[in-house]
């Protein structure tokens, strides 16, 4: 196997979205995905990208740390996310997580829950998410993930319908995921002309489109113990902004 990964941007931002949202991260987006849901944001990453050494990724992550080198701080920031596309497609996605934890960076996922992320290194605090009806890919999740879900990590529920939402109910109870790590909730965000790629499902035929307010109200009446979230790279900048 070469050493090298498929990358489509390499930038530093403000990280968006999960328990971390706030604070400076430095984001690897690999090319490539095998999913198409109905309201993928980053289709662009289904293809563009140029073969790059793990250790040419590693070097363009510390220039882009460097500013940050503070030893007093309580937290080693700026953190690093590997994200998609979908990261684990590419096998060299896990040699480069464990090297950027032997950086001593604190290293996130972001993973569609398609794939298998139980060869990830321990260190790394897996973001996954479990796909909603309204995606068009349930067949796809990986339930067997479950099982290897540590105490750091967090399980993403994107909702767009009333039948996203109370899937997502169902499935919180079935497996008592709260109890397991942090759940997240966000809320589909419609897509730009500029994202809508031709080749994403559509939403099942039948289902209720749900507003940002209505689930908001919804996680409240029903106490459901999850975080709300927004992703607040989309309120900072355009929608269809890359890189930030």
């Amino acid at each position: 196997m070469s050493d090298t990964l498929v990358v489509n941007e390499i930038y530093l931002s403000l990280q968006g979205e999960s328990t971390f949202a706030g604070l400076p991260c430095i984001f690897v987006r690999l090319t490539a995905c095998n999913l198409r849901c109905s309201y993928c944001d980053t289709a662009y990453a289904f293809t563009e990208g140029e073969k790059k050494p793990l250790s040419d990724v590693r070097k363009r992550v510390r220039e882009l740390a460097t500013p940050f080198d503070d030893r007093r701080a309580t937290m080693h920031l700026p953190l690093v996310e590997l994200t998609g596309g979908e990261p684990l497609l590419q096998p060299n996605s896990l040699p480069l997580m464990t090297q950027l934890c032997d950086d001593g960076f604190t290293v996130l996922i972001e993973t569609s829950g398609a794939h298998d992320i139980s060869k990830i290194d321990p260190r790394v605090r897996v973001i996954m998410d479990l796909k909603c009806p309204s995606s068009g890919e349930v067949p796809r999740n990986r339930w067997e993930n479950l099982s290897h879900l540590k105490a750091i990590d967090e399980v993403k529920f994107v909702i767009g319908t009333a039948e996203d939402y109370e899937w997502t109910k169902q499935i919180l109870a079935e497996h008592r995921l709260a109890e397991r790590c942090p759940i997240l909730i966000s809320w589909v965000a419609p897509l730009t002309e500029a994202q809508r790629h031709a080749s994403l499902k559509k939403v099942p035929a039948g289902q209720t489109p749900m507003s940002r307010l209505e689930l908001a109200e919804r996680v409240i009446a029903d106490k459901l113990p999850v975080r709300f979230q927004v992703q607040m790279h989309k309120v900072i900048w355009a929608p269809e902004a890359r890189g930030v």
